[in-house]
């Protein structure tokens, strides 16, 4: 038997983004507290904190006026799926997100960047794999993915030659 139905967040983006970082779909502590990648044992905010040389802070409002600030948008390839916990395997009966129609009203993003495997596999189904601006796929940030923080951050740092 499934669980519920889950859903993403809006997307964190304005007209000034010019780089897209895209997800999965939240896990189940993102969920609960409502913020992009909130558990406390991913990665995400320290590499970005750390690969925009910012002060790290807990505040999520300030989390995400430093993004802002870096012209950086955030959201997720799935919109809404079936899940178990919060493994990417356990995704079911998947509805995407139209990132296509981001992309169109935001010609300002020059590149994509996906967290892990599932947003990029994902999104070349969405968009093929010759998309007109760049798609990157990086190790995920999630604690699951268990490569290095060092080896992650350095291939996170493919996206300051966007910035």
């Amino acid at each position: 038997m499934m669980s519920d139905r889950i859903s993403s967040f809006p997307p964190i983006i304005d007209t000034h983004s010019e780089i897209l970082i895209l997800g999965s779909i939240p896990g189940v502590k993102s969920l609960e507290k409502q913020q992009y990648y909130a558990h406390p044992q991913n990665k995400f905010w320290k590499i970005i904190f750390e690969l925009l040389e910012e002060d790290f802070t807990d505040s999520y409002s300030g989390r995400i006026e430093i993004i802002r600030k870096h012209h950086i948008a955030l959201w997720d390839v799935i919109d809404s799926c079936e899940r178990k916990g919060s493994l990417d395997s356990e995704i079911r009966n998947e509805e995407a997100n139209r990132i296509d129609e981001l992309l169109e009203s935001h010609p300002n993003i020059k590149a994509i960047f996906c967290n892990g495997g599932k947003s990029y596999k994902n999104l070349q189904k969405m968009l093929g794999k010759n998309y007109k601006i760049p798609v990157f796929l990086l190790p995920s940030t999630s604690p699951l993915h268990t490569i290095s923080f060092e080896k992650k951050f350095e291939e996170w740092k493919k996206i300051k030659s966007y910035l």
